[in-house]
């Protein structure tokens, strides 16, 4: 009833309290779930849940299960009492009630109330600070432990010498973590085992034999080893029972044991945080003694590799020496030889049968000296003795040169000899008489393992810069397993008994070296026995000079303006790159096209362009890498640059002339447009400015 509330609530106000009143015990049951009260005032008689029913709900929550109930009753029986303390009421008071009593017991239940929130508080903070404390200690013990294992890694990764890491081991156990250490390195067999350990005080690392250690002591390390775990040794001390036990740490890394540590006693054994400790700097120890196993491991290889590798050097060096000496000897009666079958030539009286001698004799000596000729050479070429006489040639030339020294060898055995050499000069800078010997020793080689009557031809391409030299025979080919070694020294196929082909298998050794000292590349191919073979030399050639056809005479000027320019098309479109140099060529300059960058790095010092036409978006290295390059290069570092994009925003621009572009032009770039670039560029380069501003499209 309001009445009877407002009574409570005027009886208690002097308690000072956070008094909460509800009329229903629905209402009663929704304010305990919210907060916790120090006691509850409940009357018995109620509209919807009466007094008791009420107090049997109000237990089954926790946080009110023992909080205090007052029942408050018009009238009470001893059944009605029973009920009530049965459901956990602390008294009854008969209503109208009278207020001091009231307040007092309300006022023993708030002060009891209080005073149990005090100690709870007070428990609360001795429960933090003890756990603050214990979380001090810890910390100060995992610091404590995080520093020593740092300094342990340090210090037994400052050596890669096993035995100073056994030692520094042994160090940084005794004293603070026992009395007394011992490590344990096996070897393959007992006696290579590694055995260190610590004596007298201060303590002092040794070495011994494993047979000097106590039997209790070698048993727990091999079962330490064994087993790959922690062995403790229990410890009787004399008069006081059983002290720190001794222990065995294997020293690991994943399953592979490297040795084991014996800790004699171990000190604070009751604390399982010692013994990860223990366990932490094994492994540690374990990883630097694997390092240094390792790292002996390593010096022992590259001191087996370095002597092999001298042995080499110094046999190579003794075989070229040799060649080398074997070479002059043989020449040194070559020459009297030769000159005395000459006299005889001069004055004998005409005789078929001396002629013939004479003959067989001259051809003889020239197969001899093409031999000791090409011996010399491999020497030389070994000792870096031969020196290149270059100079601008025509490969043409060079190659009819060789047809014509290879010509006796290939008429002897009635070979059908074709060649095709482009209609126009190839030029390339290099030595012509070693080019021709190249050519000519394939064509011997041809000529020596080709059955009579066979078929011999000799091509030569151009193609991107390239030069590209064939030589191909319908002879016995080559074997698989004899291809990758052809060019070895002294390698040859299989010889029937009477050797009738010849040679000393140093010619394509020869061919192999005199091309790479041209800066260019050889290779065979051969379907295998009896299928003939094919060899491939290929050599950067300045330009092809195409030959000038008559044209009608033009005026001066209009013949400055139309001066012709060698322009480097790079573009990894090859369309674009082909029909790019199809107008600069009508336009009367001289195209060659590459597809990516390294292409137009190894053309350019060969070609020398004046123009570079240089797409940015290559493959790999991309057009901006490409031009810092180019710049670097003598032979390009004026040319005009001309940028190539589809993209032409001022940024892009901007990008391409820092990059060391003359000119920036947007696909698709009118060919117009391109010609005058370079007419302009010229026109500026005649006019003394060696190289124009940059031009913008």
């Amino acid at each position: 009833m309001p009445e009877k509330l407002l009574v409570f609530e005027t009886v208690l106000e002097e308690l000072g309290q956070n008094i909460v009143s509800v009329r229903s015990g629905s209402d009663a049951l929704r304010e305990i779930l919210r907060r916790e009260f120090a006691v509850i005032l409940l009357d018995v008689n109620m509209p919807d849940i009466d007094g008791f029913e009420t107090a049997g709900l109000i237990r089954r929550y926790k946080r009110s299960a023992h909080t205090p109930i007052i029942f408050i009753t018009s009238y009470a029986d001893e059944v009605q009492t029973v009920r009530g303390y049965s459901l956990g009421a602390v008294d009854y008071i008969l209503s109208p009630v009278v207020p001091e009593v009231l307040r007092s017991k309300v006022k023993v239940f708030v002060d009891l109330h209080l005073m149990q929130r005090r100690l709870r508080v007070q428990a609360d903070e001795r429960v933090a600070l003890a756990q603050a404390e214990a979380a001090r200690v810890a910390a100060e013990e995992s610091t404590q432990r995080a520093g020593f294992l740092s300094h342990a890694s340090s210090v037994l990764g400052g050596s890669l010498d096993l035995e100073v890491g056994a030692r520094r081991l042994i160090e940084l156990v005794v004293p603070g973590l026992a009395d007394r250490a011992t490590v344990v390195l096996p070897g393959e067999t007992d006696d290579h085992t590694q055995v260190f350990r610590s004596e007298g005080s201060p303590p002092e690392v040794s070495g011994c034999p494993m047979t000097s250690l106590e039997p209790d002591e070698r048993d727990a390390i091999a079962r330490s080893m064994a087993e790959r775990r922690v062995v403790q040794v229990a410890r009787e001390v004399e008069g006081s029972g059983w002290g720190p036990p001794a222990a065995a740490v294997p020293l690991m890394i994943g399953q592979k044991v490297l040795g084991t540590l014996w800790i004699d006693p171990v000190r604070d054994a009751a604390n399982p945080l010692h013994w990860g400790t223990l366990e932490d700097l094994a492994g540690r120890a374990a990883i630097a003694f694997e390092n240094a196993r390792l790292y002996r491991t390593l010096q022992v290889e590259i001191e087996e590799r370095r002597a092999a590798e001298t042995k080499l050097q110094e046999s190579s060096r003794r075989k070229d020496e040799f060649l080398a000496m074997l070479s002059h000897e043989l020449r040194n009666p070559l020459a009297p030889i030769r000159n005395a079958l000459e006299v005889i030539r001069r004055v004998a009286p005409p005789d078929p049968k001396l002629s013939w001698a004479t003959d067989v004799t001259g051809r003889q000596v020239k197969h001899l000296t093409r031999l000791v000729e090409e011996l010399l050479d491999v020497a030389r070429i070994s000792q870096g003795k031969i020196a290149l006489q270059t100079e601008v040639l025509d490969l043409r030339t060079v190659i009819s040169m060789a047809l014509e020294t290879a010509r006796p060898a290939l008429e002897s055995r009635s070979h059908r000899v074709t060649h095709r050499l482009p209609d126009h000069p190839v030029l390339l800078r290099g030595d012509a008489a070693r080019l021709a010997q190249v050519v000519s020793n394939l064509l011997h080689n041809a000529a020596k393992y080709t059955e009579s009557g066979g078929d011999v031809s000799v091509v030569l391409e151009v193609t991107s810069g390239l030069a590209s030299i064939t030589v191909s025979d319908t002879g016995i080919g080559i074997e698989a397993d004899l291809l990758p070694n052809v060019f070895d020294l002294f390698e040859q196929g299989k010889r029937s008994l009477d050797r009738s082909q010849g040679g000393l298998g140093v010619g394509l050794t020869l061919v192999q070296r005199l091309v790479r000292l041209h800066k260019g590349d050889v290779s065979v191919t051969s379907r295998g026995a009896g299928q003939g073979s094919t060899f491939r030399v290929v050599l950067p050639c300045l330009s092809e000079v195409v030959t000038p056809q008559a044209e009608p005479d033009v005026p001066a000027a209009e013949a400055a303006a139309t001066s012709a320019s060698r322009v480097l098309v790079v573009d990894d479109n090859r369309d674009a790159a082909a029909t790019t140099a199809m107008c600069l060529e009508i336009a009367g300059h001289e195209v060659r096209t590459v597809h990516d960058g390294l292409q137009a790095l190894a053309l350019a010092p060969t070609f020398a362009p004046d123009v570079v036409v240089l797409d940015i978006g290559l493959p790999g290295l991309d057009g901006y890498a490409v031009a810092a390059r180019l710049r670097a290069l003598p032979q390009t570092s004026r040319s005009l640059m001309i940028a190539v994009t589809g993209y032409g925003r001022d940024a892009e621009r901007q990008q391409a002339l820092d990059a060391g572009f003359d000119a920036h032009l947007v696909k698709p770039a009118e060919p117009v447009r391109l010609v005058e670039l370079i007419a302009r560029w010229r026109e500026s380069a005649a006019g003394g400015a060696g190289s124009a501003a940059p031009f913008t499209a």
